[in-house]
């Protein structure tokens, strides 16, 4: 790697990228970190195996306190937390924040908070079921009813909460305790503040979003003991 060596001052969890598992953990730990593909001739700090991944695609530098992203003019593009970056632009990183390299072909969850832990993805989570949606859907927050494939589905209003607070946040990870503020505000809270709900029933109301609606209708991540990334395509 270039630059001088550190201690471990921000992690990269990989939601979908080839050759990595979902949920790798990747140590940023040098001043200048490289991500990009492997060739004959070159090997980034971080190799991705996807071929719309370029050779130098992206590099996160350590500036001061902070971790600042950087395209290295990539063929293919880098998002934001869904906004297209500017090429040799600084972008400083702040945790939740989610990499899309590639149109979206590989994913990565920034955040400085847990730098020695290892996430892994709740079995529900859709990062294999990335595609586009097979039919057009339409949101009416208003009537609280979605339409998918010509058909309309009344939301409940658990659906409603949580739907509606990812689509505020949409390619932006939203903690657990948000959530459970937001979509269970009637519940009794704990010393922290945090309604007292169990992770079982948040996976269930998730579950049923999926099977209700369609498991490409709704492209929703989950991050086990972190929080939920609803991926919106920003085109």
């Amino acid at each position: 790697m270039e630059g001088n060596v550190l201690d471990t001052y921000a992690c990269l969890y990989v939601i979908r990228g080839e050759p990595f598992r979902s949920g790798t953990c990747l140590h940023l730990t040098s001043a200048e970190t490289v991500i990009g593909r492997a060739t004959n001739n070159f090997a980034p700090d971080f190799a991705f195996s996807n071929a719309f991944i370029s050779r130098k695609h992206v590099v996160i530098r350590r500036e001061g306190e902070k971790a600042v992203l950087y395209d290295l003019d990539s063929r293919h593009g880098t998002e934001l937390n869904g906004v297209l970056v500017e090429p040799h632009v600084p972008y400083p990183l702040q945790s939740f924040d989610i990499i899309k390299m590639a149109k979206g072909m590989t994913v990565l969850h920034f955040s400085y908070l847990f730098a020695d832990q290892t996430l892994e993805f709740e079995p529900l989570s859709m990062t294999q079921a990335w595609e586009e949606p097979s039919g057009p859907s339409m949101i009416y927050w208003e009537k609280r009813e979605c339409v998918v494939d010509g058909k309309r589905i009344a939301m409940s209003e658990k659906e409603y909460l949580l739907l509606h607070l990812l689509y505020e946040q949409a390619n932006r990870l939203v903690a657990i305790d948000d959530i459970k503020r937001n979509v269970w505000s009637e519940r009794t809270t704990g010393p922290d503040g945090v309604p007292d709900v169990t992770m079982d029933e948040l996976n269930a109301l998730v579950y049923r979003i999926r099977k209700k609606y369609g498991k490409d209708t709704f492209l929703i991540s989950a991050v086990r003991g972190s929080g939920y990334v609803l991926e919106l395509d920003s085109k």
